[in-house]
């Protein structure tokens, strides 16, 4: 086996994962997050990435179980990700010894890491939320989930507007305001620094999360953020009450494989929410980003949950694939 052991307990050896260790990779991977899983996708990306820690488990030399780390807050805080064990070990305790260990191995690499951070998926139709050990709650969103066939996108943009028009009142012929896309850099970071910011727009734990990345709006966020390749869109130029963006849709393996489309949403106003639904849907349809199936995820306040599950209802080429389910946000110290 290549590279180097840099750690072990109860029974597993620790190694900074390497590109070839893709395929194992995968291999302990199937059905993660009911086929959502973004790691076949972002695994070369994670093995290049600044500041980011993969481990990997080994029994026997067979691997069992990975987690990875990303530092972020100006290298004040870890935000876990990616956490798996493979089927046969699974309810032997592998994910506390991986979680302990690599905890341990980012600060000896990070000594300035205080604060470990990280979101997970919550279903409150389950019952009372099992928050995980010496976590706390910081926040937590509304999830809105569909699916759909890029194809169906257009006729689907279409109904949103023309839901747009009878809910604000237009006049026919009349178009609804736009969002304001934000490109300019120095504009974003104006947006992005300002104090009044998480106030303003409800920042769930004061954080930006982005596609379950949770960072706070500061300085050394930014350059994360500008390689995310994300879109922006504001309620206004400055001082935005809503804001929202979406990342890149990127490939997963839902149902032999599919798209997965992910739109994160802060403010409370409900019009302004429909409006940067509809605008995030014409972007990335003129950009010719999907094709074939998607999956659309919506990260949102709670209190406008309903009413935008109302806006996107009477359409078939585009439906609801789940429930009402939650994104929560956890912290704990190192």
């Amino acid at each position: 086996m290549a590279g180097s052991c840099v750690g072990e307990s109860d029974g597993l050896t620790f190694w900074v994962a390497e590109q070839k260790d893709y395929d194992d990779v995968m291999s302990i991977s199937v059905q993660i997050y009911g086929g959502n899983d973004y790691l076949p996708h972002r695994y070369a990306s994670w093995m290049t990435e600044p500041d980011r820690v993969v481990i990997l488990g080994r029994r026997d030399g067979k691997l069992v179980a990975l987690e990875s780390g990303l530092i972020v807050d100006e290298g004040c805080t870890v935000v876990v990700e990616g956490l798996r064990v493979c089927p046969s070990e699974r309810g032997r305790g592998v994910a506390g010894v991986i979680q302990r260990f690599a905890d341990q191995y980012i600060q000896q690499l990070y000594p300035s890491v205080r604060t470990k951070r990280q979101t997970k998926a919550d279903d409150p139709s389950a019952g009372p939320t099992q928050t995980l050990s010496k976590f706390t709650e910081l926040g937590r969103r509304a999830a809105l989930s569909f699916i759909g066939e890029a194809d169906s996108f257009e006729g689907f943009i279409s109904h949103l507007r023309n839901k747009l028009h009878s809910t604000t009142g237009s006049e026919p012929g009349v178009s609804v305001p736009q969002m304001v896309l934000i490109e300019d850099e120095q504009q974003l970071k104006n947006i992005l620094l300002d104090p009044e910011l998480p106030s303003r727009v409800q920042l769930p734990g004061g954080a930006i999360i982005q596609d379950w990345q949770p960072l706070q709006p500061i300085k050394g966020n930014l350059e994360i953020l500008a390689r995310r390749n994300l879109t922006w869109l504001a309620d206004k130029p400055e001082r935005p009450a809503f804001l929202s963006f979406y990342t890149p849709p990127y490939p997963i393996p839902y149902k032999g494989g599919s798209l997965r489309f992910n739109i994160d949403m802060f403010g409370t106003d409900l019009v302004s929410a429909k409006r940067a639904l509809a605008g995030h849907f014409e972007k990335v349809s003129e950009r010719r980003e999907v094709k074939g199936r998607v999956m659309v995820h919506v990260y949102l306040n709670k209190s406008l949950w309903e009413g935008l599950r109302e806006f996107c209802e009477g359409y078939t080429g585009v439906r609801r694939c789940r429930e009402y389910w939650e994104q929560l946000f956890l912290e704990r110290g190192m």
